[in-house]
């Protein structure tokens, strides 16, 4: 056995909670781990990006100007996507939206990944983009401003900035911990 093993993870999740439930049990799966062996653990968290959310008044006209572009049949909505982006933890403050276009293929950010159709992946949804901005900025940014008026932040800055701090932690849990935790309980 050697001895001295580093990893680092991430934990990803449509939710808050189920990230901070998920984080919870991956440290509850390392400190079992080092218990088993004998080991000492030492675990270091750090907060990940939140799951992203789609403002729906933003990607509402996103969608009509891409919809007048390629038609309603090349439209399409996902729901919570595997990914992470610091666009995540934005949503979680002011109105965005994460637009996705077609044309490329392969793994994304991977090796293989190649655009395939540049009109689509590129000018397309520039295009769409544009004209969202046009829309949004036109008539002394009325849309914008409703778009603004009506957003629900889902965390404002300082609560935020605490989800962060919450979500820090440093640990090391080793033999002494086993016998305190014999007499507690289970992990």
């Amino acid at each position: 056995m050697p001895a001295d093993v580093r990893i680092e993870t991430f934990v990803r999740g449509r939710t808050l909670e189920a990230i901070a439930d998920a984080s919870h049990k991956v440290d509850r799966s390392l400190r079992a781990g080092a218990m088993a062996v004998g080991a000492s653990v030492s675990i270091t968290t750090i907060p990940g990006y939140l799951p992203i959310i789609n403002d729906p008044n933003l990607l509402a006209i996103y969608q009509r100007n891409a919809t007048s572009i390629v038609g309603l049949s090349n439209i399409g909505q996902t729901g919570h996507r595997t990914g992470s982006t610091d666009m995540g933890d934005v949503s979680h403050i002011l109105p965005v939206i994460h637009p996705y276009a077609g044309g490329a293929v392969g793994t994304g950010h991977g090796d293989d990944y190649l655009i395939v159709d540049w009109e689509n992946a590129v000018l397309t949804a520039a295009k769409a983009m544009a004209s969202t901005i046009v829309d949004l900025l036109s008539d002394g940014g009325l849309k914008a401003k409703e778009v603004v008026n009506t957003h629900k932040a889902h965390l404002s800055v300082p609560e935020y900035e605490a989800l962060l701090r919450s979500f820090a932690s440093k640990e090391l849990y080793g033999p002494e911990d086993y016998r305190q935790q014999e007499a507690t309980g289970p992990l």
